[in-house]
Formats: structure tokens, sequence, C-alpha cells
């Protein structure tokens, strides 16, 4: 059986989609369940970012920590929060000699428009194909990703998984998680 989705219809799926997502982080819900394990090496990813650049952490291995941080949907309530407190507090992730990155399954153009509206000052990544997603399994049953943030060494190993994530309080949380792994301040 073939289900023909009109623009209308799209446009509502997309609708509950959003309001499901800003309900799952009001009530910090988590759909998280992963058999990735710290120690693990990190699932390579090319992602594009909103200014047209494409991002692999494969460039950063032997160079760089990375941090990836999953977000259900552009433009949703917690994702908007998380989004300004790294915006707003940046400087305190900066601090470290880490790379850091937000990624979720949304079209590049709705990525675009939410870092625009947001401001942010840091690569704003689209895995619309839900490869990467898939890799790294936060890819949940609302086939958006769920919150959950990856810190990953220089040598490309998971060094720490966080699904306990606060929007607000994201980039001081942050800040703390690379103090408390030893990675080195700039």
């Amino acid at each position: 059986m073939k289900i023909n989705i009109t623009p209308k219809l799209k446009s509502s799926l997309k609708k509950s989609i959003k309001i499901v997502c800003s309900l799952v982080s009001i009530v910090g819900f988590s759909a998280f369940a992963t058999d990735l394990k710290v120690g693990d090496d990190a699932p390579n990813f090319k992602l594009q970012a909103t200014t047209g650049d494409y991002y692999q952490l494969s460039d950063y291995k032997g160079k760089q920590a990375v941090v990836l941080a999953w977000y259900p949907m552009a433009n949703t309530r917690g994702c908007t929060i998380e989004c300004k407190s790294l915006t707003e507090q940046g400087h305190l992730i900066r601090e470290y000699d880490v790379s850091y990155v937000m990624a979720s399954v949304d079209p590049l153009d709705d990525n675009r428009d939410f870092a625009e509206k947001t401001g942010a000052d840091f690569p704003m990544l689209s895995d619309p194909t839900k490869a990467a997603a898939k890799a790294y399994q936060v890819l949940n049953m609302f086939r958006v990703a769920s919150r959950v943030t990856f810190y990953i060494s220089k040598q490309g190993k998971i060094i720490k998984i966080d699904d306990d994530i606060t929007p607000k309080s994201a980039a001081q949380d942050m800040a703390n998680n690379l103090g408390a792994l030893g990675i080195t301040k700039k």
C-alpha cells in the first residue's frame, strides 16, 4: 500500500512532531538506548553544516577532541533553549581544545533557519538521511534524534555519553564535563 503524502499532510505531520518533541523536552523523557559505550570508536560521519561546509569526524582524529550534541528538531522549545545556551555561553566551551557541533536529522534549510534565529556561532549539522543518527543509535521512535551528547577524544574514542541534558545549562554542563574528562585547555 502506498501512502500519498501531500504538502498539507507533510506540514501537519511536521507540526505534530514538533509538538511531541516540545512535550518530550518539557517532561524530560529520554527515549535513548544505545549499544555504544565509553571506549568504543566513535562512528565517523560526514555532514553538511548550515554554512555549507562539510564536517567529518575523521578530520579531527589526532588533532582535537570533539563534542557532538544531537538534538531532536530545529525551532522547538528545548532545542532553542539548548542552542541559545551554547551560543550565549560558548566561551566556556571554547576555553578547551575541542570542536563542538550540534546535529539533527532536520533538512539543511530548517537548520539554516534555526541557526539564524538563534544566532548560532558554531556548526549546526544536518543528517537528513539519518545515517549518522543511526550509527550513533540516537534515532528514536519519533524518527528524530534523541537529545544526547557524545564526547570524543582526539583518538576518536567515545569518552562520555550524556543523555541527561538540561537545555538551559547545556554550555556550562558541557564545559564542566570537558574539565572532568581532562580535556586540555587552550
